[in-house]
């Protein structure tokens, strides 16, 4: 199993949750919520398996970051055989399409793409949240190879595990990817940052952070047992921590 880490940056986040990347000219005056974006390639023996896809943000060529830190991995989005979401927050998924002259289309066009159904009704039912881009959503949603998750947990192949446990959003599902018996877990923003595991607080900005702060308490246990590699998708400093 290879683990990359696809990070597009370091981010201030307002209420309206509109993202302005963070520079050494604006570190120290940026308001909002400070949190990076940081998606995950796992690469196994079968697949190349994507966590999320971000926010398609742009380097200043016009390039994706993502796809510049794939191509100096000299991985080809048509390689990706699987992206498996966990929720459906802007911040998690407008890099699976992109804008072209002909319309928007796939970025990884070959990818099986893994929601699951009743976030996708939870995101509908909420249309003035701003932290879903109902355009982009509707967009996603439309293209091929679509793979609608409505089971509370279960097995998308023999490497790949999956449980909708809530806590960030009311049907937020986690994964675990094991091969050769090594665990990468993907925690989403249930987990997504280091320092949730030293302070345990429930936090508001959860649909249910009560459940989110228990359910972190099981998985360190776990991942501490089972010597888990833990994925952080909002820290600004650490990608992974390996128990």
């Amino acid at each position: 199993m290879k683990i990359i880490p696809l990070k597009e940056g370091n981010f201030s986040v307002s209420p309206a949750k509109v993202f302005t990347l963070l520079t050494e000219d604006n570190f120290n005056k940026a308001n909002g919520i400070r949190m990076s974006v940081q998606p995950f390639l796992i690469i196994t023996e079968k697949d190349y398996i994507l966590l999320d896809t971000g926010i398609g943000w742009k380097n200043e060529n016009g390039q994706t970051v993502m796809s510049k830190i794939l191509e100096q991995e000299n991985i080809r989005p048509e390689q990706i055989t699987k992206i498996l979401f966990s929720h459906l927050h802007k911040d998690h998924i407008e890099g699976t399409i992109r804008l072209t002259d002909q319309g928007f289309e796939p970025v990884f066009p070959n990818a099986e793409l893994y929601l699951q159904k009743r976030e996708l009704d939870f995101a509908r039912e909420n249309p003035d949240n701003p932290q879903f881009d109902h355009s982009i959503l509707e967009k996603i949603i439309q293209l091929p190879h679509i793979v609608w998750m409505n089971d509370d947990l279960g097995n998308i192949t023999d490497e790949i595990t999956y449980e909708v446990v809530g806590g960030h959003t009311p049907y937020l599902q986690v994964f675990w990817i094991t091969e050769n018996g090594k665990t990468a877990f993907y925690g989403s923003d249930n987990l997504p940052q280091e320092s949730y595991l030293k302070y345990h607080v429930a936090y508001k900005s959860d649909y249910d952070g009560r459940k989110a702060k228990e359910l972190r308490q099981l998985w360190q246990e776990k991942a501490s047992t089972e010597h888990w590699n833990v994925l952080l998708y909002h820290d600004l400093d650490k990608k992974t921590i390996q128990f």
